[in-house]
């Protein structure tokens, strides 16, 4: 029995957002076609320039945002902001850029990346982000792809890719180094400018043509092409998806204005880290949106090895993460309570029992509190929580969301049962991530919660495939007509690709991507995601890869944690050197082995893994296993570990028939090295 469509009543005027669903149908055809510049003239939206303008005018001396500069945090008004902004814009309009063009972003979480991407919008250029970490190769494809006349590169190492890529990128005019050190005095080529010199040549425009930028501003459309954002093309070339004027604008009303995520609504009063590339639509959205569109400040990382020292010193209000963001942190708890003295260990047991308890209530009660619940944690509170909660830098976190990729329930778990509201939230690039959030008092675990406010969401009856229609949905991939006629069904619905189910008629469920589900040698469909997130909630395990698609059982390719196995080994007295040396160990097989095992238990035979190995190495985006938000590639993993993959398979486990279930009903596929007993 299918569920019905959820089409729930818009936040605020919902005259407004049938506008921007409307605007945002007409850029499908329009841009997907043309993908070469703005169409003719629609009804004009808010722009991102926009509202930065506007927060500039109406509180100038607010703070926008903070960077830390030789172990300073330093601070950007909005009339900062702004001005820069303008300057910067200038600066584009004095090297050409037009109307459709694109400018490409190279570069970590910094002031400099939202001064770009504001510009952009302003002349009505598309920002186009690229990954820090994109090897040459792929920045070589993103910015011939996107035909990018301009990169913002952020230093040495990024410029040398680009330069190292130049001659497959005709469109390429000009490449504008933010760190001169080591391009300044030694690099002469023609395409190289300064971030310094590009202000200079912006001021200079700006004092001769005061009112261009306004003009472009003014010419803005609902259709004109915001930016875009590369897929991270886990099965194949990443694909530039378009977002629009009123994409973006539709996404900050419903999540921001409308409060979409969080109760009450961000405002000036909140803070955010960014270290999240921001080239990902979730990152930008809570970076660049939250912050333009709510007043809410921004706080850069330094790195993203610095995120939690950074965290502590912060200590923000709103906080978004990806699965393993909130693994590493949980990971990280148990390396310190593993160290600690025997009385602060046992301190600590005591009241993280007790937190499970009040998650346990909060889960059964979508996030609310009984009365025992408060008591319990307000003593909790004393003796462990907050000191806890400093530690890992969200003693002021009300709101935190986890998105991106499936996690663990056990994870969310954790958190709150310390007092971190957790909430799962789901969305796509190509519906400018909105879609569904568990929203605060009506949590429900292991779901990714209900549409937003004037989202359509049905789930396909016999594919069982997530469709979603708003005016969020975005106009396309840019260059590729074949893709965006692929990416939606014949009545318009866009095709998310992930297979889910409704809980209680109001919740959605995601069960796994479509492309991702498993059929046994037997016929059964299994969604790997669960099981593997199970393992992952262990901090002993980084990566696990399901694999078992036509064959007659389950089998797993697990990665350790190198960061808590070497703590666990050192305790122990064993001595390693390398990943490599460590993942060999007996005793470390002997660790995973009870883990799986743990997975298992419950589970139905042919959903049980019959038989592991531990990878030699950890998996790497360079190497093409990861995707650069760390998306596991699984046909590049399975072929690169194919050896280990055939081993698994070169001998039955006893016990299990043809269709990978156990004759008996159980799993005695032996307790040797490799194997779940």
């Amino acid at each position: 029995m299918s569920e019905p469509v959820a089409d729930t009543a818009p936040a605020g005027d919902p005259a407004d957002l049938a506008a921007a669903a409307t605007a945002s149908t007409a850029a499908a055809s329009t841009a997907a076609s043309t993908a070469a510049g703005p169409p003719a003239r629609a009804v004009p939206a808010s722009t991102i320039a926009v509202r930065v303008r506007d927060r500039a005018l109406g509180t100038p001396d607010a703070v926008a945002m903070r960077e830390k500069d030789r172990g300073i945090w330093q601070e950007v008004t909005w009339a900062g902001y702004w001005d820069t902004v303008q300057t910067v814009a200038h600066g584009l309009l004095a090297l050409g850029v037009q109307p459709g063009d694109r400018v490409a972003i190279h570069a970590e979480n910094r002031r400099e990346w939202l001064f770009t991407d504001v510009a952009a919008v302003a002349v009505r250029a598309m920002t186009v982000g690229l990954y820090p970490t994109n090897p040459a190769p792929e920045v070589g494809y993103l910015l011939s792809h996107s035909g990018a006349r301009v990169l913002i590169a952020e230093d040495q190492e990024q410029v040398d890719k680009a330069l190292e890529v130049l001659d497959t990128c005709p469109e390429l005019e000009r490449i504008v180094y933010l760190e001169p050190r080591g391009i300044r005095h030694r690099y002469r080529h023609p395409a190289l400018l300064g971030w310094d010199e590009l202000l200079a040549i912006g001021a200079e425009h700006r004092a001769a043509e005061p009112g261009a930028v306004a003009a472009r501003m003014a010419a803005a459309t609902a259709e004109d092409i915001a930016t875009l954002i590369y897929t991270s093309g886990t099965t194949g070339p990443a694909k530039g998806a378009m977002l629009t004027v009123a994409n973006v604008d539709f996404a900050i009303r419903v999540l921001v204005d409308g409060g979409g995520f969080t109760d009450p609504p961000p405002g000036p009063y909140d803070v955010l880290l960014s270290y999240l590339p921001l080239c990902h639509v979730a990152e930008r959205i809570f970076t660049t949106w939250f912050n333009a569109g709510a007043g809410v400040q921004v706080a850069f990382a330094e790195s993203i090895d610095t995120v939690q020292a950074n965290l502590r010193e912060v200590q923000p209000t709103i906080l978004f993460g990806v699965p393993r963001i909130w693994e590493k942190i949980l990971a990280g708890v148990t390396i310190r309570l593993a160290n600690a003295s025997p009385v602060k260990r046992w301190n600590a047991r005591l009241w993280l029992g007790v937190a499970d308890r009040i998650a346990g209530t909060l889960v059964r009660s979508g996030g609310r509190h009984t009365a025992g619940t408060r008591l319990a944690y307000a003593a909790g509170w004393l003796f462990c929580y907050r000191a806890l909660r400093v530690r890992i830098g969200m003693r002021r976190v009300r709101y935190a969301a986890s998105g991106a990729a499936p996690i663990a329930p056990d994870v969310l778990r954790f958190f709150m049962g310390i007092g971190i509201r957790m909430h799962e939230v789901y969305g796509m690039t190509e519906n400018t991530a909105v879609a569904t959030g568990n929203r605060p008092g009506r949590v429900r675990l292991g779901t990714v919660g209900e549409p937003h406010p004037g989202v359509e969401l049905r789930i396909d009856e016999e594919t069982g495939e997530i469709l979603t229609r708003h005016g969020g949905v975005f106009a396309g991939y840019y260059r590729d007509p074949a893709a965006t006629a692929a990416a939606f069904d014949a009545d318009g619905w866009l095709r998310t690709g992930d297979v889910g189910e409704w809980v209680d008629g109001t919740h959605v469920r995601i069960t796994d991507r479509a492309r991702d589900i498993m059929i046994t040698a037997g016929g059964k469909n299994i969604g790997p995601s669960e099981i593997e997130n199970a393992l992952k909630a262990s901090p002993y395990v980084k990566e696990a890869i399901l694999v078992g698609d036509r064959r007659p059982y389950l089998t797993a390719l697990v990665g350790i944690e190198l960061e808590t196995v070497g703590e666990w080994a050192q305790r122990r007295g064993l001595p390693y050197t390398t990943y490599r040396d460590l993942a060999g160990k007996p005793e470390v097989r002997t660790l995973v082995e009870g883990l799986v095992a743990a997975v298992n238990a419950g589970r139905a035979p042919v959903e049980q893994i019959r038989r592991f190995t531990l990878l030699p190495k950890e998996l790497d985006h360079d190497d093409g296993e990861l995707t650069a938000t760390q998306k596991v590639r699984r046909a590049a993993v399975a072929a690169r570990f194919a050896d280990l993959i055939d081993e698994l398979y070169a001998r039955r486990p006893a016990n299990t028939d043809s269709d990978g279930s156990g004759r008996d009903g159980s799993d005695r596929s032996g307790t040797g090295p490799g194997e779940a007993g």
